[in-house]
């Protein structure tokens, strides 16, 4: 295991993508989830088009998630 020290304000909390039901369709968050990817963070580092191609979503459903998820870490 390798550990870092991160100084508390850059240490953000991640939020798994199961706490944007709300928001976020599941089916979404199913395809999302089956390609690797489980945090919101994870969502908001990987590229457009990999979400787009490997998770198989449309580009507007991609736009939306990601606008929502970068909403959440801009509060």
């Amino acid at each position: 295991d390798v550990f870092r020290e991160v100084p508390e304000d850059e240490a953000d909390e991640d939020i798994y993508l199961d706490e944007f039901t709300d928001e976020i369709d599941q089916w979404v968050i199913d395809a999302v989830k089956a390609v690797g990817l489980d945090t919101a963070k994870a969502v908001i580092n990987a590229p457009r088009e990999m979400l787009i191609e490997k998770a198989d979503l449309e580009e507007e459903t991609v736009d939306h998630v990601l606008k929502v998820l970068r909403a959440e870490f801009e509060q």
